[in-house]
């Protein structure tokens, strides 16, 4: 599936977007999905520079297993590999299952209010269909948490490590029903906390987090040059 690489140049000014931030960003989006040939010229066009900044973003994309490099002939958005968005999903349920506990123990640190304004805003968006921003809003849902328990670090980390997890939930995203059921998902993750629930919080978590690796079968039905053989 060709994408082309030639769109407008990246912003600049302080607070815009690197290089590899926006090369992310539209590999886990599927802007560029797996199998789309990453001509280094093209991108010193598209942001008008040199060669050593595109190499270096390139190259962290390729620690993020997001590209497979061929030196002297291609760089190729991977394949979503099924054991890295394994390890990714144990580590993110595994820090959230802690934090949405500790969350609920101390209900008054938890933003309840800006979670909701967070869910109604993800509600207008799927019902508009923007994918993108929707998933923006799911990601800033989970980091507003985070950011309330004190250890926003670990979502940094996650995120880090979670690129193959994210592909797979994009690519799951637009499957009907989705967004309505990460709506109502998130909605009892929240109502636990302010009831000072830990168990339920857990229990609210673990479904949330538990259902993109479920329909991997049905996905790679779907897509399956999208995947690791």
């Amino acid at each position: 599936m060709a994408t082309p690489i030639a769109q407008q140049r990246l912003p600049r000014g302080r607070g815009a977007p690197t290089i590899f931030e926006t090369l992310r960003a539209e590999i886990i989006g599927l802007v560029l999905p797996p199998g789309t040939v990453l001509s280094r010229l093209e991108l010193q066009e598209r942001f008008g520079l040199s060669a050593t900044p595109i190499r270096d973003a390139l190259l962290r994309l390729q620690l993020e297993g997001l590209v497979d490099v061929f030196p002297q002939h291609a760089t190729i958005v991977s394949p979503i590999d099924l054991e890295r968005a394994r390890a990714a999903q144990f580590l993110r349920r595994s820090l959230e299952l802690e934090l949405v506990r500790t969350l609920a123990l101390e209900p008054a640190r938890a933003p309840i209010a800006k979670l909701r304004s967070l869910i109604r805003q993800m509600g207008a968006l799927a019902d508009l269909q923007e994918y993108e921003a929707f998933n923006l809003a799911d990601q800033l849902f989970h980091r507003t948490m985070y950011e309330a328990a004190g250890v926003v670090d670990l979502n940094d980390l996650v995120k880090q490590q979670g690129a193959h997890i994210d592909r797979l939930r994009r690519l799951h995203l637009p499957v009907a029903g989705k967004m309505d059921e990460i709506l109502s998902e998130h909605a009892a993750i929240v109502d636990a906390i302010e009831a000072g629930d830990p168990d339920a919080a857990q229990k609210a978590l673990r479904a949330h987090l538990s259902r993109s690796l479920q329909f991997v079968d049905t996905l790679k039905e779907r897509f399956p040059q999208y995947f690791t053989r």
